[in-house]
């Protein structure tokens, strides 16, 4: 299983999660695009736990913290989805984290989820909830929908991060044509310990739908 995680905007907790899903599925992880430092590579190993899973070197790893066409252009490289190959993983299942939000541009052609398309992955959406994330997490799924006609991606499911805003969930999944996957409650603390309980919470969950 190739799950591709992408997200409504920038923090909205795409490494959290993916670390969660890396931790439940004991499964490969990739970010296949880094724009700035420190690395999410090195931020999500430190979340996990178990011992199979395997990073994998990003295609670009560029050096600036902006979107990543423009921190390519300061770097001097350009990026191609054909330059992008899926890395040979070693698990049953790889973890492929995006680089901001689903219309983050790659280039003056491509965006990331263009991306997903070219892996032919699993889409996960990831929408944290603050005022205004209903607007950005309802054009984020019509996006999604829209592209499934002509894409080869298709979509697992949305997930909530610092939840429960029950009336922001609700509403959003009245309109998502998409399975609700699991919630992330407002922690005190991103730890491997946290990881873990989330990642039994979902692991026959995720594996199931």
């Amino acid at each position: 299983m190739k799950l591709f995680i992408t997200a409504i905007g920038t923090d909205s907790g795409k490494s959290v999660v993916s670390a969660i899903l890396t931790e439940a599925l004991a499964a490969d992880y990739w970010k296949p695009v880094q724009s700035g430092l420190p690395r999410d590579r090195d931020l999500v190993k430190s979340l996990i736990s178990n011992e199979q899973t395997i990073f994998h070197q990003e295609a670009y790893c560029l050096s600036e913290p902006l979107s990543p066409h423009a921190a390519a252009q300061i770097d001097g490289v350009r990026i191609s989805l054909a330059n992008i190959s899926l890395p040979q993983y070693e698990n049953e299942h790889i973890v492929i984290e995006g680089a901001g939000g689903i219309l983050v541009p790659l280039n003056e052609h491509d965006f990331v989820i263009d991306l997903a398309d070219s892996l032919e992955a699993e889409v996960i959406l990831v929408a944290n909830l603050y005022l205004g994330s209903i607007n950005h997490t309802l054009l984020s799924i019509r996006e999604l929908f829209h592209r499934l006609a002509y894409q080869k991606f298709t979509v697992k499911g949305i997930v909530f991060n610092q939840s429960p805003v029950p009336a922001s969930e609700n509403i959003i999944l009245q309109h998502c044509p998409f399975p609700h996957l699991f919630s992330i409650d407002k922690e005190e603390k991103i730890d491997k310990e946290m990881v873990l309980k989330y990642a039994a919470k979902i692991k026959h969950s995720v594996l199931k739908i």
